[in-house]
C-alpha cells in the first residue's frame, strides 16, 4: 500500500460530510421502515466513509468486480449504513433506501448477497471475520491479486469465540492484506459491551492475537485516513472509539435505544441538524482498483479419468475421499481443500501431498474453518472442501445455515459418521449430522457407499451449487459398483433384486453392506430382499423407491448407522407420505452409544445383517 499522504482540508470536509449524508440516509430508511438500527449505523458513519471514499479502491458500477477491495459488514444490524453507502455511490437509487425491509425490496433488514455488493450474509454475530479472512487468504495465497478485504464489527460481537478463532487465522497466515475494523460504540442490545470503552484492553487482546492494533477517533475522519493508510507485514485491527446514536440529540450513547428506529417528528428534527452541519453536496468518487486478479473458471470440473477400483477390494470410504479429491485438484487448479487438524484421519493429507499450496490448515476451528471456506468461494475464485469427523459440524450448524443465506457454494467432508467407527466412543460418532444437514435450504448430502460412489460424489459435488456434504465411513467395505457406473445427484441405485421381492430395505454406507449381507442369510430360507442404496439423502430418489416398494408388497425397511431423527428412515417416510399401501420400518441407533468393536456396536443397536433379517422376517409374518 502507498505510504500515507494526509488529504487537505477539502477533503476532509468531503469526508465528514459524507459521513453526515450517510447518517441522514440511515435514518431516513429506518424511520421510513419503522424498525431497524439507526443508532448502530451512526457509530459507523465516519468508518464507512473514509473507507469507501478515500481507503478502498473499487468499481462503484461494478460491486461484484474481482478486481475491487471486499468489505465484509459483520455487524449486519447496520445494514442501512451500507445500502447508504452504494447509494452515496451511485449503484443505487438514493429512494430506493426508503424502501429498506419491504418485501418487493431486496434491502433486507440484515445484508444478503442478492444484493450486487454484498458477498456473504450476515447477521448472526461473530461470523464476518471469517468470511473475510478467507477472501483475504485467497487474495494473497491463490490470486495473488492487490485487493484487500476490509471487515467492520461491532464490540458486543467480539464476546463470540469465532471472532477470535478468525483472529488467530489471519495472524497464522500472515494476512497483511486483511483489515478489520472495530466499533466500539460502548452499548450493547440490552446493555453496555462488557469492556465498554476501555480501548487499552481491546488493543491488548488483537495484539495478543498477532495484530497490529491501533486505537482511534472513531469519529475523525483524519486519524481514520492515517490509520487506513499504515502498511504492516500483519493483519490491521483498527479499534475504533465512537459513539452509539453519533449526532442524534438526546440518544448519542443512551441505553435503551439499540434497534429502534426514530419516529418521524424526531428524525425530521435530527435530520435538519445534522443537515445544517454539512458543508457541500459534492460527491467523492471512489477510486479504480488495480486491475491484476486473474480470470477464473470454476464451471465442469471433471475428473481426468474414471476410478480405478476393482470390485470385491475394500477401501474405507473416508480414504477414498481423500484419493478422490486429489485426483480432482489435477482437474483445476481452483479446488482447495480445508482441514481441522484431522487429515490424517479425514485423509485429505492425500490432497495436501500433492497440492500443498491448496491446502488450508484450519486447526481445531470448525466455525472458523466453514467460514474461511465461505470467504474463499466469494465471486467464484475457488471451489472449496472441508473435512472433519462429521461430529464435529455440528458446533458449526451456524456458520452452514449462513452460508446457505450466503448462497454460498461449498463442499462438506464429514468422516466417522455412525457406531461403526468403534472403540473411540460416543463424542466422536456422528449421529445428528443428517438431520442437521438436510435441514439446511440449497443443501444436497450424499452418502456414498462404496470407493466408485465416493469419487463420483467428490466430482459431483465440485459442480453442483450451494452446501455439499458428503457423509463418509471408517470401516473398509467392498467395492459393489463397476468403475463406470453414472451417478447423478437425486439418483438411487438397486443393488440386489428379483422378480419375487418380498421387502425392499434401503440402507446407507455401512448398513447397506449390512443389508447385502442379511440378503444372503435370507436367501438360504427363501426370502428374497431388494437391496437399495439412495446414493444422495436429499434429494432422495422418489420415484425408484416408490417403484421398488410397490414390487416388494409395500414394504419398506430402512437401516441407518444414525439416530431415528431427521436420518434416512424420516427421509423414507416423508417421500412416501400419503402413498397407499405402502409402510415404512426404521431401524435406527435409539439411545447415546458407546465404546465397543464396530461389529458388537452395530448388533447392540440393532442395525446389522441379523437384525436386518429379522426385521425382514418380522414384516413377512405379520401379512
Amino acid at each position: 500500500m502507498e505510504s500515507y499522504h494526509k488529504p487537505d482540508q477539502q477533503k476532509l470536509q468531503a469526508l465528514k460530510d459524507t459521513a453526515n449524508r450517510l447518517r441522514i440516509s440511515s435514518i431516513q430508511a429506518t424511520t421510513a421502515a419503522g424498525s431497524g438500527h439507526p443508532t448502530s449505523c451512526c457509530s459507523a458513519a465516519e468508518i464507512m466513509a473514509v473507507l469507501f471514499f478515500h481507503t478502498m479502491r473499487y468499481k462503484s458500477q461494478d460491486p461484484r468486480n474481482p478486481h475491487n477491495d471486499r468489505f465484509v459488514l459483520s455487524k449486519g444490524h447496520a445494514a442501512p449504513i451500507l445500502y447508504a453507502v452504494w447509494a452515496e455511490a451511485g449503484f443505487l437509487a438514493e429512494a430506493e433506501l426508503l424502501n429498506l425491509r419491504k418485501i418487493s425490496s431486496d434491502l433486507d433488514g440484515h445484508p444478503v448477497p442478492k444484493q450486487a455488493f454484498t458477498d456473504v450474509a450476515t447477521g448472526s454475530l461473530g461470523q464476518g471475520l471469517g468470511a473475510a479472512c478467507g477472501m483475504a487468504y485467497t487474495g494473497k495465497y491463490f490470486d495473488k491479486a492487490s485487493y484487500r478485504v476490509y471487515c467492520l464489527l461491532g464490540d458486543g460481537e467480539l464476546s463470540e469465540g469465532s471472532v477470535w478463532e478468525a483472529m488467530a487465522f489471519a495472524s497464522i497466515y500472515k494476512l497483511d492484506n486483511l483489515v478489520a475494523i472495530l466499533d466500539i460504540n460502548r452499548l450493547g442490545q440490552s446493555d453496555p459491551a462488557p469492556l465498554q470503552h476501555q480501548m487499552d484492553i481491546y488493543q491488548k487482546r488483537c495484539e495478543a492475537f498477532g495484530w497490529h492494533a491501533i486505537i482511534v477517533d472513531g469519529h475523525s475522519v483524519e486519524e481514520l485516513c492515517k490509520a487506513f493508510g499504515q502498511a504492516k507485514h500483519q493483519p490491521t485491527a483498527i479499534i475504533a472509539k465512537t459513539f452509539k446514536g453519533r449526532g442524534i440529540t438526546g440518544v448519542e450513547d443512551k441505553e435503551s435505544w439499540h434497534g429502534k428506529p426514530l419516529p418521524k417528528n424526531m428524525a425530521e428534527q435530527i435530520i435538519q441538524e445534522i443537515y445544517s452541519q454539512i458543508q457541500s453536496k459534492k460527491k467523492i468518487l471512489a477510486t479504480p482498483p488495480q486491475e491484476d486478479a486473474p480470470s477464473v473458471d470454476i464451471a465442469n470440473i471433471r475428473m481426468p479419468s474414471l476410478p480405478s477400483y476393482k470390485v470385491g477390494d475394500k477401501i474405507a470410504t473416508r480414504k477414498a475421499y481423500g484419493q478422490a479429491l486429489a485426483k480432482l485438484g489435477h482437474a483445476s487448479d481452483r479446488i482447495i481443500a480445508l482441514d481441522g487438524d484431522t487429515k490424517n484421519s479425514t485423509f485429505s493429507e492425500i490432497f495436501k501431498k500433492e497440492h500443498p499450496d491448496r491446502f488450508i490448515e484450519c486447526y481445531i476451528a470448525e466455525q472458523n474453518m466453514v467460514s474461511i471456506a465461505v470467504g474463499c468461494a466469494t465471486r467464484n475464485r475457488t471451489v472449496p472442501f472441508c473435512s472433519t469427523f462429521a461430529a464435529f459440524f455440528t458446533r458449526a450448524f451456524d456458520q452452514i445455515r449462513m452460508a446457505a443465506i450466503s448462497e454460498s457454494n461449498i463442499n462438506l467432508c464429514g468422516s466417522h459418521c455412525g457406531v461403526s467407527i468403534g472403540e473411540d466412543g460416543p463424542s466422536q460418532m456422528a449421529l445428528e449430522d443428517l438431520a442437521m444437514f438436510r435441514s439446511v435450504p440449497t443443501s444436497t448430502v450424499f452418502y456414498p457407499s462404496d470407493g466408485v460412489a465416493t469419487e463420483k460424489a467428490v466430482e459431483l459435488a465440485a459442480n453442483t451449487k450451494g452446501i455439499c456434504f458428503i457423509r463418509t465411513s471408517r470401516p473398509e467395505n467392498a467395492i459393489i459398483y463397476n468403475n463406470n457406473e453414472d451417478f447423478q445427484v437425486g439418483q438411487a441405485k438397486v443393488i440386489l433384486k428379483s422378480k419375487d421381492d418380498q421387502v425392499t430395505v434401503i440402507g446407507a454406507g455401512v448398513t447397506l453392506h449390512e443389508a447385502l449381507a442379511a440378503a444372503e442369510l435370507l436367501k438360504k430360507e427363501k426370502i428374497n430382499i431388494r437391496v437399495l442404496d439412495p446414493s444422495t439423502i436429499k434429494p432422495l430418489d422418489r420415484k425408484l423407491i416408490l417403484d421398488s416398494a410397490r414390487a416388494t408388497k409395500g414394504r419398506i425397511l430402512t437401516v441407518e448407522d444414525h439416530y431415528y431423527e431427521g436420518g434416512i428412515g424420516e427421509a423414507v417416510s416423508s417421500a412416501v407420505v400419503g402413498e397407499p399401501g405402502i409402510t415404512v420400518t426404521h431401524l435406527a441407533v435409539n439411545r447415546v452409544p458407546r465404546s465397543g468393536k464396530p461389529a458388537e456396536l452395530l448388533k447392540m443397536f440393532g442395525i446389522d445383517k441379523d437384525a436386518i433379517a429379522q426385521a425382514v422376517r418380522g414384516l413377512i409374518t405379520k401379512a
